[in-house]
């Protein structure tokens, strides 16, 4: 079996998200006062004007150095994962491609702005989730999706 890289699927997600995710943020930051918002499912989703120039959760706000030299080694560090360790491996590619398209669509406000643009605010069974953005989903669906590869694999090997 000849393997290979889905270099266009990987580049078609990434430029996807990165695209989804700019023009939202602008549409928020154009249209938008921070902390203004609207119902979109009652009791489940709002969108709502946030910034955040921490981490996850507002962690290590302030720090803007220390997540541009952190967020440039973490890219640097994901292509070269995905050029020596995905080669035929789709799903994990996909992974990588949505790790990728994360750490990018943030880093980019980040250096433009000085702060990340959320707006996605949920409440999930009754826990009023922290406001995100596509960026974050993105990185959020590619860990857990890397977190199910990486298991189900430890199954296989487990087995032989």
């Amino acid at each position: 079996m000849k393997r290979h890289y889905y270099i266009g699927l990987s580049l078609f997600i990434i430029f996807v998200i990165l695209i989804g995710d700019q023009l939202t943020k602008w549409l928020i930051a154009t249209q938008m006062k921070v902390g203004e918002s609207f119902v979109v499912i009652p009791h489940f989703l709002s969108i709502t004007s946030h910034r955040n120039d921490g981490a996850a959760w507002g962690i290590l706000s302030g720090q803007m150095f220390f997540f541009y030299i952190v967020t440039v080694v973490i890219i640097v560090a994901l292509i070269m994962f995905y050029v020596k360790e995905t080669k035929g491996n789709m799903l994990m590619q996909v992974a990588i491609s949505l790790l990728l398209a994360g750490a990018v669509g943030n880093f980019i406000d980040r250096v433009r702005h000085g702060e990340v643009v959320d707006f996605i605010d949920t409440v999930f069974f009754s826990y009023d989730f922290p406001i995100f953005n596509i960026a974050d989903a993105s990185l959020t669906i590619g860990v857990v999706l890397l977190v199910i590869i990486l298991l189900k694999d430890q199954q296989t090997k487990g087995r032989v």
